[in-house]
């Protein structure tokens, strides 16, 4: 059996639900991974957190649930539905939370504030889960029936970018996996900090994988107007993704104004790039309820 992939939140920013959004969703980013043995791996926390907590309530009948939650940064529209996760108010649960080493604070002291009396009604110290923090830098981690590989990506305030792969296979260079990158700028035209070669290591931490879930929130005459917010356009996608020879390319982190019918009409344009370029890819666009073999 491979990972198995299940989209829960797929907007940026801040949730943007209404008729518009309502075939590819308006909750921010959560998405769902299953190793082969059925272990469970949240990707990044926004308000689709909520819906998937009700699903795994519904599935466990009364069981014990447990499982890794890996954020790929703090920002609010990646974090702001952890206090709305029904199995944390439950005994007998277990989660792990993991955060990258890079924050200014610690994800154990983000995560707390969030529900700090002055802007949450319930404390941190009430959930009845039992939670664990881990950071995570730019290292490998073996976790139940997978391995999971980060690297730093190019958004402000930091952020991890992931690559899951089944069982232990040592490096990941080459090998089929979810490469999950919500928020990265791929243009030079923005600065960073990051170290000479970023774009070269950055190819390889994603060269050969089965799907690249890779943010797309806007397009190039859009891009003008917010170079340096950390985001990357669905050009900069597509050529990446080519670049780094992967099978699938999932559109993501859709811009909060962006509507179904200019998701399909954008989708159709990187399907048309692939086309030009004679390149093998396959393009999608991330919906709510979604699934994808990995």
């Amino acid at each position: 059996m491979p990972l198995t992939v299940q989209f829960w939140g797929t907007r940026g920013s801040i949730p943007s639900p209404g008729p518009s959004t309502v075939r590819y969703g308006g909750n921010t980013p959560c998405v769902e991974l299953r190793t082969a043995d059925g272990w469970l791996v949240i990707l990044d926390a926004g308000t689709g957190i909520r819906e998937l907590g009700r699903s795994l309530m519904d599935r466990a009948d009364g069981a014990p649930i447990a499982g890794d939650i890996f954020l790929t940064h703090a920002h609010w529209d990646h974090i702001q539905g952890i206090p709305f996760f029904a199995p944390l108010f439950k005994k007998g649960n277990h989660f792990t939370i993991w955060g990258s080493k890079s924050l200014q604070t610690s994800i154990d002291r983000v995560v707390r504030d969030q529900m700090s009396p002055v802007v949450f009604p319930v404390s941190f110290e009430e959930l009845q889960a039992r939670i664990d923090f881990q950071e995570l830098g730019e290292e490998q981690s073996q976790g139940i029936g997978y391995e999971v590989s980060a690297m730093a990506v190019r958004h402000p305030g930091g952020a991890l970018g992931y690559r899951f792969t089944e069982g232990i296979t040592p490096g990941n260079v080459g090998v089929r996996g979810l490469v999950y990158v919500s928020d990265n700028e791929l243009s030079p035209r923005a600065k960073y900090d990051d170290h000479p070669g970023w774009r070269k290591r950055f190819v390889e931490f994603a060269r050969g994988a089965a799907v690249l879930v890779h943010d797309t929130m806007f397009t190039s005459q859009e891009y003008d107007t917010f170079v340096g917010w950390g985001h990357s356009t669905y050009e900069d996608a597509v050529e990446f993704a080519i670049e780094a020879e992967v099978e699938r390319l999932v559109l993501f982190h859709h811009r909060p104004e962006r509507t179904d019918d200019e998701v399909d009409q954008w989708l159709e344009k990187c399907r048309a790039l692939v086309a030009s370029k004679g390149a093998r890819l396959e393009v999608v666009a991330a919906a709510e309820g979604m699934s994808l073999f990995v």
